[in-house]
């Protein structure tokens, strides 16, 4: 059954639960009550789709960097931090690789354990009916490349709808500003791609 664990006992035990996430077929707060999905302002504004990539410096915080990380979860699994803003694969000795990361904005976090069900270079993007029903300008459907918000590569968790993927906006990593899903920049989701295989286990704390 789902299980949410506070950052902070998290830090504490270095345990996460592993939970299957149960999505609702509407969005909700944390204690169930609707949301009103029209007026979740992200943190900073997202590019619009077809907007190609600019070149800009990540702070070196969100730059990919080995940390000390103290965990029971095996190396190979992706630990996914929230409100941090960070996203770690755990390494042998202590140790993680450790990417800054795009999260939802208010409204579209979301916890659980879910697992690498497909991988895909310069994905395609079908917005989903929920989102087209809150952004109905949007695309019905873009072809792969810079231009797609989905990046250079895409992983998908489960059955649901969410992804973990490289953007068009680099200057959103860090912010809250997605409909769920965990943006990395384009170097940095290749590096995070090549590294793990569909299989592996994602747990996500918020």
């Amino acid at each position: 059954m789902p299980i949410t664990l506070s950052r902070a006992r998290f830090l504490r035990s270095g345990l996460a639960a592993a939970a299957t996430l149960a999505l609702p077929a509407v969005a909700r707060g944390q204690h169930g009550t609707p949301l009103n999905l029209r007026n979740m302002t992200p943190t900073i504004q997202d590019a619009e789709p077809g907007a190609i990539p600019q070149n800009i410096e990540i702070p070196e915080i969100y730059r990919r960097q080995m940390v000390s990380y103290r965990t029971d979860h095996p190396p190979g699994t992706i630990i996914v931090d929230t409100p941090e803003r960070f996203l770690y694969l755990i390494q042998p000795r202590g140790l993680a690789l450790r990417y800054g990361i795009r999260v939802g904005r208010e409204g579209f976090t979301w916890s659980g354990m879910q697992r690498i069900t497909r991988k895909a270079e310069w994905p395609d993007w079908t917005p989903p009916a929920e989102m087209i029903e809150r952004q109905p300008y949007l695309p019905r459907f873009m072809a792969g490349g810079p231009g797609n918000p989905m990046g250079a590569r895409a992983m998908y968790l489960g059955a649901t709808i969410y992804r973990i993927h490289g953007t068009n906006a680099p200057e959103t990593i860090g912010h809250a500003v997605s409909s769920g899903c965990f943006g990395l920049t384009n170097d940095e989701i290749i590096d995070l791609y090549n590294r793990v295989p569909v299989g592996t286990r994602v747990i996500v704390n918020h």
